[in-house]
């Protein structure tokens, strides 16, 4: 396979960030050279995670302890942007009730969304970490008395150093066993609202763009499903089994960013 001629029209790579860049806290091996590398060769990337349990703050505080120069280090978006600017097109006046941490208001309400104790124009179900049974029997409600739904992201589970934690997939698990009713929109990746936060925020078309990740269903999903090179890592959860088994083929596989680099 020609990757260098597959990646010759890749203006900018899409980066998922734990198990492609790097692992907990630790970089894997090459990420701040491929970063280099894409510099060199006039290319941009873009740091994007279903994460919404965290601001983008977060992520570029951590990026920059990790080494991460500007401008890289400040070009984060999370499935929390795609839902602000979804609810702001859909709802432009109306006011919410947000299932999701304080650090997750704070950065949705300066983007221009409003939230309210009271009856919601619709709810907002994010990765709360913060969750209680009271605030599930609030969501339930309001879902069940037929409020419109909109979820960041479908991960059932979120990495961390000593194994998983649940994720967005099993509070909407939960809602959906006490209210019959599936997310009316999900944005994260592989749905097609993060794809349209990245063509917004890197200004480049479809062909231009490559999704590199570590997980075929969403991360190389979002490539494949939406026009952009679909590239997979094998520097955290995807193994070459996985990609025998899955219906998700990957345009390319590395076995970590940096092997991307002569190809560049």
């Amino acid at each position: 396979m020609d990757y260098r001629r597959m990646l010759a029209d890749v203006r900018c790579f899409l980066l998922d960030m734990d198990g492609t860049f790097y692992l907990g806290d630790r970089l894997i091996e090459g990420s701040l050279e491929f970063l280099q590398a894409l510099e060199r060769t006039g290319r941009d990337a873009w740091f994007l995670t279903n994460n919404s349990s965290k601001s983008a703050e977060v992520y570029v505080q951590k990026l920059t302890a990790m080494g991460v120069k500007p401008p890289f280090c400040h070009q984060v978006m999370t499935s929390g942007h795609a839902a602000a600017h979804e609810i702001l097109k859909r709802f432009p006046e109306g006011k919410g009730f947000l299932l999701g941490n304080e650090m997750l208001r704070r950065e949705l309400t300066g983007m221009g969304l409003t939230f309210t104790d009271g009856e919601p124009d619709y709810v907002l179900v994010a990765f709360d970490t913060t969750l209680d049974y009271r605030k599930m029997c609030r969501v339930c409600d309001w879902i069940r008395a037929g409020k419109p739904y909109i979820a960041t992201h479908p991960d059932f589970n979120c990495p961390t150093e000593t194994g998983y934690i649940p994720d967005m997939g099993a509070i909407m698990a939960f809602i959906e066993a006490s209210t019959g009713r599936k997310a009316d929109v999900i944005l994260g990746k592989p749905y097609a609202g993060i794809v349209r936060e990245a063509l917004l925020r890197t200004g480049r078309p479809l062909g231009e763009m490559a999704m590199v990740g570590d997980r075929l269903y969403t991360d190389v999903a979002t490539g494949v499903n939406h026009g952009m090179k679909g590239i997979l890592v094998l520097s955290g959860e995807a193994t070459m089994d996985d990609v025998e088994k899955s219906d998700v083929k990957p345009d390319m596989i590395f076995g970590r960013l940096a092997d991307m680099i002569p190809y560049l």
